[in-house]
């Protein structure tokens, strides 16, 4: 290895080849873009400063974006199925909906039931067969929940009801804790 490079021509080079100060073909002078975009044009009396870690900071006369949305406008502050409350305004399919003065109803249409698994019986029976431990498999419950709650919202002449899937026994309780949170922002 310490034979020297036979392609070398004797001078050691770093980076592109270049002679007496000019540069190689195919590299941009010093200072000019590498881009072919136009550079950022900014209003007068602005300067331009590259952002650090995420967003830059807000500047003074700078617009900023406004979110899209109802009259009130904003982020969402409580959703029930296709009811959305933003800002000072209810938002539905049927159209929107003043917030102030709402009336909000919840009917629990859903049902539990609680029985025995069909793999349960099936095992009771082939252990039944073994020893009479297997009767302990009949003490095994499943329960499912079907059905729906249903929310309604009367607020300006308007009515507007949604029925909300029921997974588990505690969605009515969920769904009433959203409810009770909309109600207080329809009395301010």
């Amino acid at each position: 290895m310490s034979e020297p490079n036979p392609y070398a021509d004797g001078e050691y080079k770093w980076g592109p080849a270049q002679q007496s100060g000019t540069p190689a073909p195919g590299t941009p002078a010093a200072g000019v873009p590498q881009y072919d975009f136009p550079p950022p044009t900014l209003a007068e009396g602005q300067s331009f400063t590259p952002p650090g870690y995420g967003y830059p900071p807000p500047q003074a006369g700078v617009p900023h974006p406004v979110p899209m949305g109802g009259q009130g406008g904003g982020a969402p502050l409580v959703t029930l199925g296709d009811i959305t409350v933003v800002g000072d305004s209810i938002i539905t399919p049927s159209g929107t909906l003043p917030l102030r003065g709402a009336v909000w109803n919840a009917t629990d249409m859903s049902r539990t039931e609680e029985k025995i698994p069909t793999h349960a019986i099936i095992l009771a029976i082939i252990f039944f067969i073994f020893c009479l431990l297997g009767l302990l498999f009949l003490l095994m419950k499943e329960k499912t929940t079907t059905g729906f709650i249903q929310v309604t919202v009367t607020s300006g002449g308007k009515h507007h009801a949604a029925m909300i899937p029921a997974h588990d026994p505690g969605t009515f309780q969920m769904v009433m804790s959203q409810i009770s949170y909309a109600r207080s922002l329809s009395a301010m």
